[in-house]
C-alpha cells in the first residue's frame, strides 16, 4: 500500500471552491524515475529551484572530487549517491514546491495505486457534509469580525486509516 498525500490549490479570484479535478496526490517513497533519471524528472515536474541545486552540487561535488585526484569510480559512485538522495526525497522536494504556491495539504490516503487512492479520497470527501469539507482559507472580511474557530479535532477524521467512531462497518 502506498500513501498520498492530497494538495488542493490556491482559491482562483472569484471562484467559490476549488475545481476537485486540480488536486493533486503525491506519493510518498522512494521514487525509482528520479533516481534513475534525476535532471530530466525535476523538469519534467518543473521542480526548477530543485534542479539548480541539484545541479550546483552536483558541480561541486565533481569539481572537489576531481581536484582531490579521485578516481573515475569515485566519481561514478557520488554521482549514483546524490542521485539516491533525489530518489529518496521526489515526494519532499514536490511538495515543497506545491507549499511554497500556496497549495494546502487537505489530507493523507492510502491506497494500492493512484487511482484507488483517488478513490478513497474522493468517497470519504464526499461523504462529508459541505460544511466539512476542506476549503482554501477563506478571504479576511473588511469589517474587524473575528475569523472562525478551527474545526475540532472530532470533526477533522484521518482518511483512509481509522474508522469514524460509531461509523458502520
Amino acid at each position: 500500500m502506498s500513501i498520498y498525500t492530497v494538495h488542493q490549490p490556491p482559491l482562483d479570484f472569484g471562484a467559490a471552491a476549488t475545481d476537485p479535478y486540480r488536486f493533486v496526490f503525491v506519493r510518498d517513497g522512494f521514487s525509482w524515475w528520479a533516481f534513475l533519471l534525476t535532471p530530466l524528472w525535476m523538469l519534467w515536474h518543473r521542480l526548477w529551484l530543485a534542479l539548480t541545486v541539484y545541479l550546483l552540487l552536483a558541480a561541486a561535488v565533481d569539481a572537489g572530487l576531481r581536484v582531490l585526484g579521485a578516481s573515475a569510480f569515485l566519481l561514478i559512485v557520488a554521482g549514483v549517491l546524490i542521485s539516491l538522495l533525489a530518489g529518496l526525497e521526489a515526494g519532499s522536494l514536490r511538495r515543497l514546491k506545491l507549499s511554497r504556491r500556496h497549495w494546502r495539504n487537505i489530507g493523507v490516503v492510502t491506497g494500492e495505486n493512484l487511482e484507488h487512492a483517488e478513490r478513497r479520497f474522493f468517497d470519504a470527501w464526499m461523504r462529508q457534509a459541505p460544511a466539512q469539507r476542506p476549503a482554501a482559507p477563506a478571504s479576511t472580511p473588511a469589517s474587524g469580525s473575528a475569523a472562525p474557530p478551527p474545526p475540532s479535532a472530532a470533526s477533522s477524521g484521518v482518511i483512509g486509516l481509522f474508522p469514524e467512531p460509531g461509523a458502520h462497518r
